[in-house]
């Protein structure tokens, strides 16, 4: 096979720059791509404030028309463990700042010049891409970009949208198309819909991705569809499930120098040693056949943080301590708070990021819970479940996909305390038997989750567009 040229696009990566789970996707999927030996990935992103510090070349220039004038554009090009990364540059990106700044207009702005940019970009530099891989509602226009320049015929690219999070639509983009002089094409997209960016490229997009196949099957019902059910049930035939992976380099408890004692397959029984010394550390009586359960997680309503603080102390009379790790919205973290206040023998809200801990948690606890109301593929249960806890979680999402009910976690379908209660009940009774409990350990710590698994579902979905002759345009 002759290496696929693929411009993967996102608003954040690792290491260079992370605020939320797609860093992780973009920093690990195109390393994996380019491992195969199939496909030449290279990596852009806006050269956002944090980045200016990266040293890099510039590599070229040019201008977007921009209300009858000219918006400069420069791109600069470094490398990092053979990974090439370009960062385009340019007012609105300066202005915005962070990653994310809150200020919907000038992230609108940010984001349309930067997709817009990294479009002309595809067209202009020596290395030229066969697809576009654009990421969430950020670069989503691009693909609306590249649809209007193959309409005019002057493009052959082919580009792929993948839906990491689609309740993020983005904000209203109109006046910036208009200040661009991007055309508005006419769409098959609900009103409310088509002036916003990612709609707008999943419309226009040649292949759809959302990050675990049961995610691509719930965006299909008005639950989880965000009002774009009808119109995705449209596109089902260029709509594709790959489950996200995970850096398993970085998250390796065999060598994992955050840990009380590291430990592997073959030496499970050097685990125990981490969970007195935690439960000591938070200031926990230590009782090594006393479950430990725990969430390292954003503190929100979406996680199901009021479903675990419901369920415990529906469970009060079960054996068990709980420790959560994690920030977010104010009045869950009051909850916590009060929470601990109330089992102040068995609980710890710990409301703070730390990234040593976090890992000293994966390796302490028995059950990681993750009650999630959704959750388009999630990282925190194949963390878990390297590290030897077992994930207690609803079944949705990418926890339906990677958890096996009875052999590598637990899961319950509805979103209330009852159905938590009878599924940590069955957990607790699993506990309790030491030789079972081990072996559904060591099945979990088993699981493949690598980013090799995803890059060759991702690389299958490329060869097939490429494979169509005239490029696709639907609607």
């Amino acid at each position: 096979m002759n290496q696929l040229r693929v411009l993967f696009a996102a608003a954040e990566a690792t290491p260079w720059v992370k605020i939320g789970g797609l860093a992780d996707v973009a920093g690990g999927l195109p390393r994996a791509l380019n491992a195969s030996g199939n496909a030449e990935v290279r990596l852009v992103l806006p050269r956002h404030a944090v980045l200016e510090r990266v040293e890099a070349l510039p590599l070229l220039s040019f201008a977007l028309p921009y209300r009858g004038s000219l918006q400069e554009v420069q791109v600069l090009e470094t490398r990092r463990a053979g990974l090439v990364l370009y960062l385009i540059d340019g007012a609105p990106i300066r202005a915005s700042g962070p990653v994310y700044s809150g200020n919907e207009p000038a992230d609108a702005e940010k984001y349309v010049f930067f997709s817009l940019a990294l479009l002309e970009f595809a067209h202009l530099d020596e290395w030229t891409p066969q697809i576009l891989h654009l990421n969430d509602w950020h670069t989503a226009l691009a693909a609306y970009g590249l649809r209007e320049r193959r309409i005019r015929g002057e493009s052959s690219l082919k580009s792929v949208l993948t839906i990491h999070n689609l309740p993020f639509l983005g904000p209203p983009i109109g006046a910036w198309m208009d200040a661009y002089g991007l055309p508005r094409l006419p769409v098959d997209l609900p009103p409310w819909a088509r002036e916003r960016p990612l709609p707008l490229g999943l419309w226009a997009a040649d292949a759809l991705v959302t990050v675990s196949p049961t995610y691509a099957r719930e965006i299909l019902t008005p639950e989880y569809g965000s009002g774009l059910e009808t119109f995705l049930l449209s596109r089902l035939n260029i709509l594709h499930g790959i489950l996200n992976g995970l850096d398993t380099e970085s998250f390796d408890p065999s060598r994992d120098a955050a840990l009380f004692e590291p430990f592997s397959l073959e030496t499970l029984s050097r685990r125990r040693e981490n969970k007195p010394r935690l439960l000591a550390e938070l200031g926990l009586s230590v009782e090594e056949r006393l479950p430990l359960l725990g969430m390292v997680s954003r503190i929100d309503y979406q996680k199901g943080v009021d479903l675990v603080i419901e369920t415990l102390r529906l469970s009060h009379h079960l054996p068990w301590q709980a420790v959560f790790l994690g920030i977010g919205d104010a009045r869950l973290e009051a909850e916590l708070q009060q929470f601990e206040r109330e089992f102040p023998d068995r609980v710890r809200a710990l409301l703070r990021f730390d990234a040593t801990l976090a890992r000293r948690l994966y390796a302490a606890l028995d059950l990681f819970l993750m009650p999630s109301r959704y959750e388009p593929c999630g990282i925190a249960q194949m963390i878990a479940m390297r590290y030897g806890a077992l994930p207690l979680a609803r079944a949705t999402g990418g926890l339906k996909d990677t958890i096996e009910d009875g052999r590598s976690g637990f899961l319950f379908e509805e979103a209330n305390p009852q159905a938590f209660q009878r599924a940590l009940e069955r957990a607790l009774a699993a506990y309790a038997d030491t030789e079972k409990w081990e072996a559904m350990q060591r099945y979990a710590m088993s699981r493949d989750f690598s980013w090799s698994r995803s890059a060759q579902a991702y690389l299958e979905v490329y060869t097939t567009l490429l494979r169509e002759h005239v490029p696709r345009l639907p609607g």
